[in-house]
């Protein structure tokens, strides 16, 4: 179903259906700003590997 099939739906269902529409819309939102802020999180630890494992072999390398 594309998208705007489901647009032109909307206004058909119920209250109680677009408020539960909206609540798993909201969630899928919170779920996907998680998923961003795990992301970045695991980002900056790699980030930070990175230049301890660089600071470690140019320490090696004296």
């Amino acid at each position: 179903m594309s998208t705007s099939e489901i647009l032109a739906e909307i206004p058909k269902l119920s209250r109680e259906d677009r408020r539960r529409l909206l609540e798993r819309i909201l969630e899928l939102e919170e779920e996907a700003a998680s998923v961003e802020a795990l992301r970045r999180t695991a980002d900056e630890a790699f980030l930070m590997l990175d230049t301890m494992e660089a600071e470690d072999a140019a320490r090696q390398s004296r």
